[in-house]
């Protein structure tokens, strides 16, 4: 029973503590003061918000120095509309608000009738007077209309000035779309990313968790310098970035985008056909999908869904390597020490052999036996040279669901998943090649993010707002898992102890190397709430 009592004591202190820190991300504030035409500040001045393209409304009153402020309101095209008894009202449209933004509208009420009003359209650009540091807020328009290599959404924070991307924490873990970028100098851990106002952060490397596809994405703003308390322990940066909603109107579209060897130059290196002309690496990628958002309920209750899926078919046929010849087994080793296959340079094995000749019986029982395995493939060339073929294939997919839903004009909430697979077959099996074993190339691998917010809004009043995100983060990464297995220093008579058995690591300088680190099985699941 006390174990259930503080179970529940933690579960509320928790919230309490993200409904404060949630003021800022994924929602916008809207402030400012009424006066009238001889700058007197007006008390008790009604002050409504409307979105335009849903229908939602919040209304406060101004304090008695005339001020106001609307918080926590999403993301969207507004309609500013202020009235008080003896003056004309005030409306103003064309407000955009956007994620984190917290612009300033000052209104000025002429006297007159209630029922007369002042329109103003087309107002200069909404300024933040509030917030101390650096902010860029890359629009829809931005996100869907840029070239963006790969449609990765995360390659758009660049875009922000100061940002460097870093590479990669962890090569083979690290999902296509996570990246360490630098911002102003700080870590590359140091970002916070956060996906309709919850956290979006993979507490694995630290490292972003997938967004939107760019279709999904309605905006996302990078701020840095001088940040408010609600960017948490990431000093360097904020990313937030907000889901596309629904609204009173059906939209949606549709997509696919192409590319094909056949639009392609081969690559330089190549290997030439019969037909005497280079090969090319059958390169067929599609990534396809769409979105659909709209009311299921006018004015109360929306939806937004969105599904991209990526099918790559490619093979890099360009791939070097020299293996040992059937005459470099039988112990001669006079061609691969011509200077045919040197450059030009003639080279002589040192003593005791002679005239470049070993006698096979001092060869190395291990080396023998990783040759004669069947792993590693023959050359008909004089000086062993291969060229060999890696098949680099990709199946991924994401998709984005969301509803919103007003219960009255002073609650609201809202609930989104994400569910961002990537999958990568397995090579060894289907090439029956060692040399593709390699950590450039990339193991067989499965990894998988689902990411889920859930967030109500409710206003008290004229002068308290209670904001509260929960989300639940699930990660799983299964590289080579089971592991590609083809032999281990044990099975070929070397006596030490492997950790992964069916496992090995073999570099030969100048020749042909293949990697037990991309062949050796991890498997990492996290989760976190």
């Amino acid at each position: 029973m006390m174990r259930s009592l503080r179970s529940v004591l933690l579960l509320v202190s928790w919230l309490l503590v993200l409904s404060g820190v949630v003021r800022g991300q994924a929602t916008a504030q809207l402030d400012g003061t009424v006066r009238d035409e001889s700058g007197g500040v007006l008390p008790g001045v009604t002050v409504t918000v409307t979105q335009t393209d849903t229908g939602f409304m919040r209304s406060v009153v101004t304090e008695t120095n005339g001020s106001y402020i609307l918080s926590n309101l999403p993301t969207g095209p507004y309609r500013l509309e202020v009235s008080l008894q003896g003056f004309r009202t005030y409306v103003q449209s064309g407000i955009v608000l956007q994620v984190g933004g917290m612009p300033t509208v000052n209104v000025v009420l002429a006297v007159g009738n209630l029922q007369e009003t002042v329109s103003v359209q087309g107002a200069a650009p909404l300024v933040d007077v509030r917030t101390s540091g650096i902010r860029d807020v890359v629009e829809q328009a931005k996100i869907v209309e840029l070239p963006l290599q790969g449609r990765n959404v995360t390659d758009l924070i660049m875009l922000a000035g100061s940002a460097v991307n870093t590479g990669k924490v962890l090569q083979n873990l690290n999902r296509n779309d996570g990246v360490a970028i630098a911002i102003a100098g700080g870590l590359r851990t140091g970002v916070a990313y956060t996906l309709d106002g919850a956290m979006n952060s993979d507490f694995y490397d630290n490292t972003n968790l997938p967004f939107p596809f760019p279709d999904a994405l309605q905006e996302f703003s990078v701020a840095t310098s001088g940040q408010a308390a609600a960017s948490g322990m990431h000093s360097a940066a904020s990313v937030n970035a907000v889901t596309k909603s629904g609204t009173n109107n059906f939209h949606g579209n549709g997509f696919e985008f192409l590319r094909d060897s056949r639009f392609n130059a081969p690559a330089y290196f190549a290997p030439v056909g019969a037909d005497g002309k280079k090969q090319k690496d059958g390169l067929n990628r599609n990534q396809f999908g769409g979105t659909l958002g709209g009311p299921m309920v006018r004015d109360k209750l929306f939806f937004f869904g969105a599904y991209q899926r990526t099918r790559s078919r490619q093979m890099s046929n360009d791939n070097l390597a020299f293996v040992p010849t059937p005459a470099m087994m039988a112990g001669d080793f006079t061609t691969a020490a011509s200077p045919a296959c040197n450059n030009g340079r003639q080279v002589a094995l040192r003593a005791p052999f002679v005239n470049n000749r070993v006698d096979p019986s001092a060869f190395s029982p291990a080396a023998v036996k990783i040759i004669s395995s069947g792993w590693i493939p023959s050359s008909s060339d004089p000086c062993g040279q291969i060229r060999f073929a890696v098949p680099l294939d990709d199946n991924n997919g994401q998709g984005v669901g969301r509803v919103d839903y007003q219960m009255t004009a002073n609650h609201q909430i809202f609930g989104r998943y994400l569910d961002h697979i990537e999958q990568r077959p397995a090579t060894l099996e289907r090439t029956r090649n060692l040399l593709v074993v390699r950590n450039i190339f990339g193991p067989k691998s499965r990894k998988r993010a689902q990411t889920t917010a859930l967030g109500d809004t409710m206003v008290f009043g004229s002068q308290a707002v209670n904001a509260i995100r929960a989300t639940y983060v699930r990660t799983s990464t299964r590289s080579n898992a089971p592991a590609d297995k083809f032999f281990d220093a044990p099975s070929l008579g070397i006596p030490i102890y492997t950790y992964v058995p069916g496992v090995l690591a073999v570099s030969v300088t100048n020749g042909f190397s293949f990697s037990g680190g991309s062949s050796v099985a991890g498997v990492v699941d996290n989760r976190a709430y």
